[in-house]
């Protein structure tokens, strides 16, 4: 019995190392990649980890800065965020945050600077839409009007739309095309939420150019605002 039990066993050893001499490398490498893979994913999240609160840190160096009048350090600490962390959403934050000092200390071409990059860099629609927003508003007070344009046209995030077709109207107001503001006026009410203030300043344009927003119509002359 014991030596049939010793047979079996030996059976068993020689289909395992037989087993193993053919399947043995190929399980061996499948094993390397699968325990890389959860190393690697590992290490991923450490150094996301990692960056992000590095980010983070940063981000309130550039908001301290964009605070003051320091120009230098403001350029300074904002080309470090790019540098470092310009795939985070801290860099696109923080150059939105640059432009807007900028633009409050008369340096309108580094605002556009810094926007450009948040408009062109980021991944997340609505900080296109935001950059692309103020870029037109720069353009509008350089009475780049053309370029203004630039900026709105293209495909928008829709809680955007109102505020694109807003500052359309806006620009070709400025051109005297008043049938095209007229038209984006009234679509930017129409997109609007009834309660916002934004839409009330929209019927303000409209009546400021004779047109009834709620029916398109012109007013009378004598009710024009």
């Amino acid at each position: 019995m014991a030596n049939h039990l010793d047979l079996e066993e030996q059976e068993q050893l020689d289909q395992i190392k037989h087993f193993w001499k053919q399947y043995g490398n190929a399980i061996t490498w499948a094993l390397i990649v699968v325990l890389g893979a959860f190393a690697s994913w590992n290490f991923y999240q450490y150094w996301q980890r990692s960056q992000a609160v590095q980010a983070a840190a940063l981000f309130d160096e550039v908001d301290r800065a964009s605070q003051s009048t320091d120009l230098s350090r403001i350029d300074r600490v904002f080309a470090d965020m790019k540098d470092r962390f310009s795939s985070t959403a801290y860099a696109q934050q923080s150059g939105l945050l640059v432009a807007r000092q900028y633009v409050s200390l008369g340096k309108p071409d580094s605002a556009k600077a810094a926007l450009l990059w948040v408009a062109s860099q980021s991944s997340d629609s609505g900080y296109q839409a935001v950059a692309k927003l103020r870029l037109a508003a720069i353009f509008m007070d350089m009475k780049d009007l053309d370029s203004a344009l630039v900026q709105l046209n293209g495909v928008f995030p829709p809680s955007f739309e109102p505020l694109v077709a807003d500052r359309k109207g806006d620009v070709y107001a400025l051109q005297a095309s008043k049938d095209k503001a007229v038209a984006e006026y009234q679509k930017a009410y129409r997109l609007f939420d009834a309660g916002t203030e934004y839409r009330r300043l929209v019927e303000v344009k409209l009546n400021a150019l004779g047109v009834d927003p709620q029916t398109g119509d012109q007013l009378p002359t004598a009710t024009k605002k």
